[in-house]
Order: structure tokens, then C-alpha cells, then sequence
């Protein structure tokens, strides 16, 4: 793998990715317990699986930036199954940004096709959050 040579914000912003996907897999899982259906379950099951996939790359990356572990603090989710569905939702589709910015500010290739893949992968759980959410409302 080549020399990382990043700027300060970039470890920042994969701090923040950090942290993010940290309360992603905490929020997750009390939605899996939550879900009324084995479908929804087992759907929101591999959504999780993806952001423990992209928590343990993004960890990776902040160590060889930093030679440094992350200590990922956890925020805070809502108690209610369809209030948390929206939080899922919305916080998936700000994270599809965030992510390609951090593509595009990051030189090294590694990073960028890594955080170029998670936003795509929280494209599509978006989709799924809002399917469940709508089925939801009614």
C-alpha cells in the first residue's frame, strides 16, 4: 500500500466517518430488535453487517494516517421504531454526501475508492430505510 500523505481535515473527516458508523451499528441493531417482520430484520441485519464492514475500513485507514487506534464515541438514537427508521433514513442520505467529499478531497486512491464504495452502499440502504418508513406511515 502506498505512503499516506493526507492533510488534518481528511483525518478528521474519517474520524467523523468513524464515529458515524460507530453509532450507525449501535442504532441498527435496536432496530433489528425492534422490526416487526423477519424480512425487515434480516434486511436491516445486512445493512448493519455493510457499516461494521466499513467501520473496520475506515478504522484501518485512520490508523495508517494516524499510527494511531480511534476512539469512536457513541451519539445518540431514537426509542421509537418508525422515529428511528427516519433518523436511519436521513442520516444515511447525509452520509452519501459526506462520503463522496471525502472521495474527492482524499489524493490517495485507496481512500477515495473506499469511501466511494460506502457512499454507494448507504445509497441503497437509504432506499431501504425509506421503503420500511413508508410502510410504516401508513
Amino acid at each position: 500500500m502506498s505512503h499516506f500523505h493526507e492533510d488534518k481535515s481528511l483525518i478528521e473527516k474519517v474520524a467523523t466517518a468513524i464515529y458515524g458508523e460507530y453509532t450507525a451499528i449501535h442504532c441498527y441493531a435496536k432496530l433489528i430488535n425492534m422490526a416487526p417482520t423477519e424480512k425487515e430484520k434480516e434486511r436491516i441485519n445486512e445493512i448493519r453487517n455493510d457499516e461494521i464492514r466499513h467501520f473496520n475500513t475506515f478504522c484501518a485507514i485512520y490508523t495508517l494516517l494516524t499510527n494511531k487506534q480511534p476512539q469512536p464515541h457513541l451519539g445518540n438514537c431514537p426509542d421509537q421504531y418508525v422515529d428511528l427508521l427516519e433518523f436511519a433514513f436521513e442520516d444515511e442520505q447525509h452520509t452519501v454526501d459526506f462520503y463522496l467529499d471525502i472521495a474527492e478531497d482524499a489524493r490517495d486512491p485507496f481512500i477515495r475508492e473506499r469511501f466511494r464504495s460506502a457512499a454507494a452502499d448507504e445509497q441503497n440502504h437509504a432506499v431501504w430505510f425509506l421503503s420500511f418508513l413508508q410502510k410504516h406511515m401508513k
